[in-house]
């Protein structure tokens, strides 16, 4: 039979007319073809295709036919069409890819514009050739398996030969940069191989999900790495001048449910593949840690953990990583199902949204120790997850860590992480501006080169691939970070939630290697509490104003600009706190890497305490954000005495909240008298 691809004309309402039987092609054997007939292990993660369904049910729809079962031979017309588009505004990515509300991307042409804008950006950077392989991977929010649908279509009427999209349709965001780094083009495996060139991760991470809440998508690039600045700015540049897209019709769906290794021909020189969704992770995992030792750590009286997986993609790693390989019981998890709503629950692992968490790790909502707590009765760690697996929470029985505090302290015991150990140790961390200077101090006491970033992933991108793709200074093994509860290293191009996780494991069983079995084992609280006896303390904190008007935020951020940062500080209104504003800055980058410039990164005013130490406090406008917009305030003070170590964070930092809100004047600007969220 004789393929060809058809471009018509479609009415300026976008209605497709009727293409010629002699250029339409009949796709033969759509079929779904096992190249064997095991599955992974069972995670809870098909059944969230059930929810979603019965979510599309309500609106009219269905995302997986059965007309699409394994095994069933479809002959459909199918068609390559072009279709006559007009560009869409507001398709500008943050520093995380395009967010706005899933009512927003389900309407007309919204998936398709800025999708075929991503396709055509691709192929421009790749000599003008479409990709030969990209995997689509979404976290199982409200809407995903629909856009994966749509997004398939896409790629395959533009000419990519290869999709691969995980069983479920959901794999955890360090999980698809997995897959990007690690595939071969001669493994084996029984999903196939090959090597992709790009991933498009459907996620707006932490942000709800649901009806009247947040999608997006982010796209990672060859190395597994977001898309950098030229690249998210090209994109956005495409996006203003769209005048078409191309995708297939009147093609059956794929069943998003089938056999790892299923495959269906799209066109001709298309084919989607199932693939497994933890092999290339777990394979990355296993390169960094010691499964065998943690399972035996694990195994030991006294030890006991839980892991928060708040209904996101991260679950069903979790339970495969955790209770699968380490062995813990099943019972040590609690919200590894993925819901496309994420159970009604904000998938933000923090101590306002990780409430059942805080409360079982004998904390309470700032942190501090919940004196009511019966001790022996906590478990000895406690993890969670966000949305798409890549942040994470670590606390102790009783005890809080800051994600700050959390990378200080996988800085100073690299020793006890394989991973590190078998390359000599680090050679390079960075954090994010923002992010408390915890990990400077260490990092310089180590001698380990340090880097200060604008907030975004995709400046530790660069630094971990400076080697690979610039043919630099290799900063390999490297850590990184952000004080939103996220860290990672260079085994991914992700921040990785459970890769935290582990890395705490790790250090637990290191630091009770000595105690005999009965002993009391030393514990998350002793860590920290010794490492700040030995480098001191940075009492750190955030206060997130969600949903401000983006004019009073905008406002607030320009009365900064102009009063302090562009103005003469010694102008100041003065207060009886004694606490003294000495400095204003706004935070550009130069990337050490690349040599590109970024500016515009926050506003930094500088303080002197009474005691004469120092203090800061970020302002910062969210850009990943879908409605209104978040000013986020960041609070930190060094103190060395170890007698006032013990303070909470809070507490220890109202008196510079208390100044910071003043000058600014934050309550008059916006009408908020307190922040929505303290972190």
């Amino acid at each position: 039979m004789k393929f060809a691809a058809a471009t018509i004309a479609i009415a300026a309402a976008f209605t497709a007319t009727a293409i010629p039987p002699s250029e339409a092609f009949a796709r033969p054997s759509f079929v779904g073809r096992p190249s064997s007939g095991r599955s992974p292990p069972s995670s809870g993660v098909a059944n969230a295709n059930s929810h979603y369904d019965a979510f599309l049910r309500s609106r009219g729809g269905s995302s997986t036919p059965a007309s699409a079962s394994l095994g069933m031979s479809v002959e459909t017309a199918s068609e390559i069409v072009t279709v006559p588009t007009v560009p869409i505004e507001g398709m500008r990515p943050g520093t995380s890819g395009l967010r706005k509300k899933v009512e927003v991307w389900m309407g007309e042409h919204y998936v398709e514009n800025f999708v075929q804008s991503l396709i055509d950006t691709a192929a421009t950077a790749n000599g003008g050739e479409a990709l030969d392989t990209v995997v689509v991977a979404g976290d199982g929010r409200y809407y995903n398996n629909k856009a994966i649908q749509t997004i398939a279509r896409l790629l395959a009427a533009n000419g990519v030969k290869n999709i691969w999209i995980p069983q479920s349709g959901i794999m955890s965001t360090p999980a698809v940069s997995a897959v990007i780094r690690r595939r071969t083009a001669d493994g084996a495996g029984e999903d196939g191989e090959g090597i992709a060139q790009g991933g498009m991760v459907l996620t707006a991470s932490h942000n709800p999900g649901g009806p009247g809440e947040d999608f997006g998508i982010k796209y990672n690039e060859g190395l597994g790495q977001p898309a950098g600045e030229e690249f998210t700015e090209a994109l956005y540049q495409r996006t203003l001048e769209l005048s078409s897209y191309k995708t297939i019709e009147n093609s059956a769906d794929i069943n998003l449910d089938a056999p790892v290794g299923t495959e269906y021909q799209l066109t001709p020189a298309s084919t989607v593949t199932i693939i497994d969704p933890y092999r290339n992770y777990l394979d990355a995992l296993k390169s960094c840690f010691d499964f065998d030792g943690l399972k035996e750590f694990c195994a030991r009286g006294g030890f006991s953990m839980v892991f928060d997986g708040m209904h996101g993609a991260g679950g069903p790693f979790a339970q495969r990583v955790l209770v699968d390989e380490i062995g813990l019981p099943h019972s040590s998890l609690m919200r590894c199902d993925p819901l496309p709503d994420f159970g009604g629950c904000h998938p933000d692992p923090n101590l306002t949204y990780a409430s059942e968490l805080v409360k079982r790790m004998g904390l309470s909502s700032d942190g501090g120790a919940d004196p009511s707590a019966d001790a022996s009765t906590l478990p000895a760690l406690g993890a969670a997850n966000d949305g798409d697996g890549d942040r994470n929470l670590v606390a102790g029985a009783g005890f809080f860590v800051t994600p700050s505090d959390s990378m200080a302290l996988i800085c100073d015991n690299w020793e006890s992480i394989p991973q590190f150990v078998s390359k000599g140790g680090l050679n390079g961390v960075a954090r994010s501006m923002p992010s408390s200077a915890a990990l400077d101090v260490v990092a310089k006491a180590r001698g380990i080169p340090c880097f200060v970033t604008p907030t975004g992933w995709k400046f530790f991108g660069n630094l971990m691939s400076s080697k690979e793709s610039f043919d630099g200074k290799d900063y390999g093994p490297f850590l990184c970070g952000e004080e939103s509860f996220g860290t990672g290293s260079d085994h991914v191009r992700e921040k990785d939630g459970l890769w935290a996780v582990l890395a705490w494991m790790s250090i637990l069983s290191k630091a009770n290697e000595g105690v005999a079995d009965g002993e009391m084992l030393v514990g998350v609280k002793d860590i920290v509490t010794s490492h700040w006896t030995k480098y001191g303390r940075h009492f750190y904190c955030r206060y997130d104003y969600e949903g401000v008007d983006s004019d009073d935020a905008n406002r607030v951020m320009n009365t900064i600009r102009e009063k302090f940062v562009d103005g003469d500080i010694l102008l100041a209104e003065g207060s009886d706190s004694g606490i003294k504003l000495v400095d204003a800055v706004e935070f550009s980058y130069t990337d050490p890497v690349d040599g590109s410039k970024t500016s515009n990164q926050g506003l930094i005013l500088g303080f002197e305490l009474p005691s004469g130490d120092p203090a800061r406090v970020v302002f910062r406008l969210s850009g990943t954000g879908s409605a209104g917009a978040t000013i986020r305030m960041y609070l930190e003070q060094y103190e060395k005495d170890p007698t006032k170590h013990a303070t909470s964070a809070p507490i220890a930092l109202k008196g510079l909240a208390e100044e910071a809100l003043r000058l600014v004047r934050m309550e008059e600007m916006t009408g908020r008298d307190a922040p929505t969220v303290i972190t």
